[in-house]
């Protein structure tokens, strides 16, 4: 049928493969099971590994929200008076080192001992690092899938003299802090005023005990066994406010070691096997397949949600950059783009597990802060959802909560669970929906307002940021979350307050649009090159605005024309990534392409690290720092996914962006809303077979220019328009052909 892919991907030449380690954390080789992550390089001549856990953090405060509130703020912006909220606000997430994520400790080995690199290999397909001497030693080492156990193993000629070594990062130092205390480079670590970890050891086992603060504390255990002359292995573990215990015995008899090799290596087959794509372009791919490997390496059921860095905190004697925080202004939501269409949906429930966790206490701060009933959440917080500050416009945004309850949307119609949707996405949308219905006010025009609006990160933290009209961002979101409070509320037949939430969404006013497209906001058009592409949200990813609309394809188009006019010198690497997929949504497939193909050369390191900053020199963005943040890498893998299947309101299209170049594409087992997983195939640029797969009894609506039929007429396929439609029952497989 044309889409008989094998379960071959990713492949040989997707891996990370150098001749030598690297000498820069940044560009390490990156391991990870979601809770406990590894970076593997080469520092001082020792093979290092930079040992991480996700929920290791410094939540001391430094941000006084309670001193003032919503209404202060605004007082303040009307008054003229914003350095108050700008010392008050901004200022204590620059000022303290805490909150923070925290690194762990180190892993090492003398290079001298070892031998020299001959190769070093990062095989993404069993998340399994395999480094060779030429000596004829070779070190392997993974991070369990599941379990808390980093493992590695050492086969040579003579490895008596070889011994593993903790160490812990410097918290006590006599040495002046030459770092430079700006949020995005880190400042020292001894600036958090720990005291000094201690290690204690013996002959084949190590334990650091390092002190944090208000008596809290972490361990990192080390155990090794001399299996042989020529066999040496080891496991580690990192534990968070309880003594370090490793499960698995270190035994070479198949009870431990080969059980753990075992599970970890079948985890690893089914994250691979949930989806597959094959497209021309060997960069693209390749880029696309690290993607998705780093996703199945910091996303995993019971983990935090994915932080700026998630288990790869800098390894470089300070704090990560952006201290290596909840970002909510786009960071964690641009992080779980592809799981969707990827069908990685227990990854994306990671997410909305830990929205969910924090809800809480993100309904206190709702209260307190905005002085209304409803959910809102901070834009910038800790792991347990406690508020950083930060530039406030984005770090205490009124519509946070409206992009978040977003990913709760599209878990529930990406799997349809109705479960889910009654225990979580109808709670959680519409209490999100009720703070901004409590929160708007209607002007004598009849239509609904906010107090003061904002789009990230327009005019940075200055007064201007702030708008008295609305900006396009917060707008989208405000007409998003008021429609999907009133779908969800109609799928629980919910009528009368499914209704009430249209009737909000309809005292809306319309976006602010002139002749360039779509404006920040009705008083403020889109002046210069800026890196967040907020203004149009309702482009992607809310997807309010569709090119198949007639009203809507100009705005899109003269919104991206006009962002090229702009240029990207004010960009970063994201920025290529999120503009991809609105290239995407206009089916500018060559746009697309190339934006991804500029962020994969040009704004990452050599293992695929999105790093911010052009690495070029400056080709492409006036940005040419290096601070590693993965959202841009995420969003990277949905860009691919959109050039090959797009999910619209009520439909999805095929192949709907693809470069007139790509002649042979395919894809088998990506996911569209409606609970349907999809794969399809393209050969010397004609559509072959179909694959349809409902996961519930539902009414498959495809777009298609062409002539579809069903192979062997077993279903009745009507066609509207353009649109195919067929009903099928849970668990049925369609194959249409052109």
């Amino acid at each position: 049928m044309g889409i008989n892919l094998i379960y071959a991907q990713p492949k040989e030449q997707h891996n990370l493969h150098f001749k030598q380690l690297a000498t820069q954390w940044d560009e390490a080789m990156p391991i990870g099971n979601g809770i406990m992550g590894a970076l593997i390089w080469n520092k001082d001549d020792n093979l290092r590994l930079s040992l991480d856990r996700a929920d290791l953090w410094d939540e001391r405060k430094a941000f006084q929200i309670e001193q003032h509130n919503f209404k202060w703020v605004q007082e303040q912006v009307h008054n003229n008076t914003y350095n108050k909220v700008q010392q008050w606000g901004d200022n204590p997430y620059g000022d303290f080192p805490y909150p923070t994520k925290l690194p762990a400790a180190a892993l090492s080995f003398k290079l001298s001992e070892l031998g020299v690199v001959s190769s070093n290999t990062l095989d993404i397909k069993t998340a399994i690092n395999t480094i060779k001497f030429t000596n004829g030693n070779t070190f392997v080492s993974y991070i369990h899938a599941t379990e808390p156990v980093g493992y590695f193993e050492i086969t040579g000629k003579d490895l008596k003299t070889i011994t593993p070594t903790l160490l812990p990062h410097i918290y006590q130092s006599n040495e002046a802090d030459l770092k430079s205390v700006s949020v995005v480079n880190g400042a020292s670590l001894t600036r958090l005023g720990y005291a000094q970890g201690t290690l204690n050891t013996n002959n084949y086992r190590q334990i650091l005990h390092q002190p944090t603060y208000d008596g809290r504390f972490y361990e990192v255990l080390l155990e090794w066994n001399q299996i042989s002359e020529t066999k040496l292995i080891g496991t580690w573990t990192i534990s968070n406010n309880k003594k370090a215990r490793i499960k698995t015995k270190l035994t070479d008899q198949g009870q431990g070691v080969s059980a753990l090799h075992e599970s970890h290596k079948k985890w690893w087959e089914n994250y691979w096997s949930k989806s597959t794509i094959n497209i021309p372009d060997n960069i693209l791919e390749r880029q696309y397949y690290l993607e998705m490997y780093k996703l199945g390496s910091v996303a995993r059921n019971g983990a935090p949600a994915i932080t700026l860095q998630a288990v790869w905190t800098a390894d470089n004697g300070g704090l990560p950059p952006w201290k290596g925080d909840f970002h909510n202004d786009l960071n964690t939501q641009l992080s779980y783009w592809p799981t969707y269409s990827g069908n990685r949906l227990e990854e994306a429930k990671t997410f909305t597990d830990w929205l969910w966790k924090i809800r809480p206490e993100n309904k206190k701060y709702t209260k307190k802060y905005f002085g209304v009933d409803g959910l809102n959440i901070p834009g910038v917080l800790t792991l347990n959802g406690f508020p950083m500050g930060g530039w406030i416009q984005y770090a205490l945004s009124p519509t946070v909560s409206a992009w978040t309850a977003h990913h709760f949307y599209w878990q529930w119609k990406y799997s349809m669970d109705y479960k889910f949707l009654k225990e979580q996405a109808y709670p959680y949308i519409t209490e999100a929906a009720t703070f901004l219905e409590n929160i708007t006010f209607t002007k004598p025009d009849g239509k609904r307002y906010l107090p003061l609006s904002a789009s990230p990160e327009y005019n940075d933290n200055n007064i201007t940021a702030w708008f008295k009209n609305w900006t396009n961002f917060d707008l989208a979101l405000a007409h998003f979350i008021f429609d999907a409070a009133a779908e969800v509320n109609d799928a629980l037949s919910k009528k009368e307050k499914a209704a009430h939430w249209l009737k909000l969404k309809n005292e809306l006013p319309g976006y602010a649009i002139n002749e360039t497209g779509m404006l920040v906001s009705l008083d403020q058009s889109m002046e210069h090159s800026h890196r967040h592409m907020s203004p149009y949200m309702a482009i992607y990813p809310l997807g309010q605005l569709d090119i198949n609309n007639k009203e809507d394809k100009p705005v899109i188009k003269n919104s991206l024309r006009h962002l090229e006019k702009l240029g990207t010198k004010a960009w970063v690497g994201y920025s290529f990534s999120w503009i991809a997929s609105m290239h995407a949504r206009a089916k500018e497939g060559e746009e697309a392409v190339s934006n991804l193909q500029k962020f994969a050369t040009n704004f990452c390191s050599i293992n695929s690290f999105h790093i911010n900053g052009d690495q070029k020199g400056g080709q492409y963005s006036s940005f040419t720092y290096r601070p590693f943040t993965l959202e841009g890498n995420f969003a990277f893998a949905q860009g691919v996914h959109e050039l090959l299947l797009q999910s619209k309101k009520g439909y999805i299209e095929i192949f709907p962006a693809l470069p007139s170049s790509w002649k042979n594409v395919s894809f088998k087992d990506l996911r569209a809303e409606g609970g349907f997983l999809l794969s399809a195939s393209l050969r010397n640029g004609l559509l072959n077979d179909i694959e349809v797969i409902s996961e519930t009894n539902a009414t498959f609506n495809i777009r298609y220019e062409g002539t579809l039929k069903i192979k062997n007429n077993t279903h009745s396929l009507t066609k509207n328009n353009h649109i195919y439609s067929v009903i099928l029952k849970k668990g049925e497989k369609i194959i249409l052909t052109n």
